[in-house]
């Protein structure tokens, strides 16, 4: 998992959809629709389609409300 793609964690659905904001090694800093949290790239998958569209609807309304780089 690379910076900028779309993920979900491969376990748990309580984070929500997410993106990827950082890579550190084996590690991935992931902004989440509810956390931002450092996670295994083992612990992730890349997002379905509907993930992905919920995240990006996610992050435009966070860009329309309060600008900046989501």
């Amino acid at each position: 998992m690379e910076e900028g793609e779309f993920v979900a964690h491969t376990e748990t659905d309580v984070y929500g959809p997410g993106k990827v904001i950082g890579v550190e090694g084996e590690q991935r800093r992931v902004r989440f629709v509810h956390f931002v949290a450092t996670i295994k790239a083992a612990d992730l998958r890349q997002a379905s389609e509907a993930e992905t569209a919920i995240i990006e609807a996610w992050l435009r309304m966070k860009r329309e409300r309060y600008g900046g780089n989501w």
